[in-house]
């Protein structure tokens, strides 16, 4: 998972920081880079017995309740 993230972290380094490619350089697309992270993520939650519908339900619920207030409403 850290070299995963890792590989995003280089890539959108590569597009807004201040370190760019190498010439010789493989490009990858960081769309690419997150879909790796993802099967990653389901590959460990799968071998946990984790319900990633849950847990992902359990967040935005939680975010939802705390920034309840924090934008302004159309």
């Amino acid at each position: 998972m850290s070299e995963e993230v890792g590989e995003l972290a280089r890539e959108i380094n590569h597009i807004y920081g201040p370190k760019k490619k190498k010439a010789d350089e493989e490009t990858r697309e960081m769309a690419d880079e997150m879909g790796d992270i993802f099967f990653t993520l389901i590959c460990l939650a799968n071998s946990h017995n984790i319900d990633l519908d849950e847990v992902m339900n359990r967040v935005l619920e939680k975010s939802r309740v705390r920034d309840k207030d924090r934008y302004e409403k159309i």
